[in-house]
Parts: structure tokens; C-alpha cells; sequence
């Protein structure tokens, strides 16, 4: 979440008029993200988010998102649906930006999360997984892997702004990955961005699942690839947690059990959910505006997890040179 676009109350207030929610109270900027602009909104009836989606999400992929959560909603998933106005409509225009009104879900997003709150994480993925078995649509995933030599060249030599060498380093990387790259492992609509900050606990509930905007259909064991490497290392990016770790692998497997294969594929997942973020973190870094409400990410916690992944051996039962390092797809 960001704030790109600003939106004057008096345009916020003709907004809210379209819908049955009551009148504004107060609207705040969200800094965190750095996708789309989005505002915490009271009104005299309830609390909601409201987003507009800003250039890198297409207004045609709304649509799908939208379903989706519609989907994930019906079947008692903790997901926010857009919400309709008097005429049906959820997806709007404000200051020239596709904009959705989105039910508000109660919980934090935690910074260092507990096993205990990592297990149910994962469960949650495992439950999102299982409810999209019959969702009947389809999107290219637009951060998927085809998609990554492409962003690197537009990276280009300026990755060597962020750190000296790391375009040589990024390019024998993504050679490495894309040449391993596992085909034919289920596929299903993925969220592609579970972060903690997109889960929403209290205590070690799960309350919500958040920001679906990079969902897409993908393998579906790349999800769980994502989310590892978001959840079980320190704020550093340095220091893996392998408790954490392993408790996000038991609550996915014993909510949608992992093949063989799966798992077998999972330290090339993971190395390539590193790269796909050190990747966008490095673009966003080189090119955010100045003056943009926004908290830029370092790029370089992703290389560390990428050189993490990168380590280990599935042949073996550690990781090579790092015995102090547990294996973080170990049963």
C-alpha cells in the first residue's frame, strides 16, 4: 500500500455518496507498498479501504481480482470483496484512477512472527489453495518467470548503483534458474505476494488475507516458495528462522498436502521468488518519484535469500557450508 495519487475530501465525499456506507468521517494515506494508493476510511456507518490502482495494476486484470475475491469470499475465506454501490458497481473512477471501496478486516500484519502464527499462515495459503480448485478463471501471471529477464534489462547497469557488480551477479542468477525452471507441477489461481504484511492475525489466528493484486495462475508450489522466503528470515534478510520456516511448511502440508515433486521443486522456487523481488524492490528503488508516499524495500535482503537458496542441496539433508542452517523444506 502507497499514497501516488491525492484525493481532496470534497472528491471523497461525492465518492462515498454513489454507496449505502454513510457519510465521511476521515480519510488517511497508507504509506506502506508500493503499488497503488490507498486511504483508511471512517464513516458515520463502518471503516473501509479505499484503493486506486495505479499504473503497474492494468484497470482490465480488476475484473479477475475482483472475482477472485468474490470467489475466496463465498467460501468463508477472510478476504476483502470491493464493495458495490447503489447500482451494483464496484469497480469506480476517482481522480482519474480506477478505484475499488473495500470491506476493512480487523488484525495486525506481525513483523516477527511466531511459529505458532507462521503454521497458521501457512494453513491459510493451504485453505486459499484448496477454495480456488473450482474458480474458473485465468491470468498470465504478470511477475511470473517469463517476465524476469525482461525487468532485469530494464534494470540494466544501473543495478550497480545499488551495489557494485550486482547486475554481473543478477544475470548468472536468473541463467541459473530460468535453465531449472519445473514444469509440470499443479497450477491454480496463486496470491504471488504473501507477505506478512498481507496476512492480518490476531494473536495466532489469521484474520484476513490481503492485497491480491499479483494474484494470477501459476504453480501453485511457488506460492508456498514466496511466502517461505517472506516469512522465515529475519528484518535483514541474513538470518534464516528454521522454526518459523518449517512451521509455514507443516500448516500448508497438512492443509494441501506437497508431492514429492513439490517439494523436490521448492529450493528453485524459492530462488526464483528471490530474484522476482530483488528484481521489482531494485526497479522501484532506481525509479520511485521523490515525492512519492512510500516506503521504498531494499533489494539486496533478496540477494541474500537468493544466495540462502541457492545452498541447498535437496540431495542432501543440510545446507552446504552453512551447517548451522537448518533445511528449510525438511519434514
Amino acid at each position: 500500500m502507497a499514497v501516488y495519487t491525492q484525493v481532496p475530501a470534497e472528491s471523497l465525499a461525492a465518492f462515498l455518496a454513489r454507496y449505502d456506507v454513510g457519510e465521511l468521517v476521515s480519510a488517511k494515506g497508507i504509506a506502506e507498498g508500493v503499488e497503488n494508493s490507498n486511504y483508511l476510511i471512517d464513516t458515520t456507518k463502518a471503516r473501509f479501504i479505499l484503493t486506486l490502482y495505479e499504473k503497474r495494476v492494468d484497470a482490465g486484470d480488476l475484473p479477475y481480482f475482483m472475482n477472485l475475491l468474490a470467489h475466496l469470499d463465498a467460501k468463508g475465506l477472510n478476504v476483502p470483496p470491493a464493495i458495490p454501490d447503489r447500482d451494483g458497481v464496484a469497480i469506480q473512477t476517482l481522480e482519474g484512477r480506477p478505484a475499488c471501496l473495500i470491506k476493512f478486516l480487523s488484525g495486525v500484519s506481525v513483523s516477527h512472527p511466531t511459529p505458532a502464527q507462521a503454521y497458521a499462515a501457512g494453513s491459510a495459503l493451504g485453505q486459499m489453495h484448496r477454495a480456488v480448485e473450482d474458480f474458473p478463471l485465468d491470468r498470465v501471471n504478470s511477475m511470473g518467470a517469463q517476465t524476469w529477464a525482461a525487468l532485469f534489462e530494464r534494470c540494466g547497469r544501473d543495478l550497480d548503483q545499488i551495489e557494485p557488480g550486482l547486475y554481473d551477479r543478477v544475470s548468472e542468477a536468473l541463467e541459473s534458474v530460468l535453465s531449472r525452471w519445473p514444469e509440470n507441477l499443479p497450477t491454480s489461481a496463486i496470491h504471488a505476494d504473501l507477505f506478512p504484511d498481507n496476512v492480518l492475525m490476531l494473536g495466532d489466528e489469521v484474520t484476513g488475507l490481503i492485497d491480491f493484486y499479483f494474484a494470477s495462475t501459476d504453480i501453485r508450489a511457488y506460492d508456498l516458495a514466496v511466502m517461505h522466503g517472506a516469512w522465515s528470515f529475519d528484518a535483514s534478510g541474513t538470518e534464516f528462522m528454521p522454526a518459523v520456516g518449517k512451521a509455514l511448511i507443516d500448516g500448508y502440508d497438512r492443509t494441501i498436502a506437497l508431492s514429492d515433486a513439490e517439494r523436490a521443486a521448492l529450493p528453485v522456487l524459492a530462488q526464483g521468488a528471490a530474484l522476482r523481488f530483488l528484481l521489482s524492490r531494485a526497479w522501484d528503488w532506481l525509479n520511485t518519484p521523490a515525492g512519492a508516499m512510500v516506503t521504498r524495500k531494499d533489494p539486496l535482503a533478496y540477494l541474500k535469500r537468493y544466495d540462502f537458496y541457492r545452498t541447498f542441496d535437496p540431495a542432501l539433508t543440510h545446507v552446504a557450508g552453512d551447517a548451522h542452517l537448518m533445511d528449510p523444506f525438511a519434514k
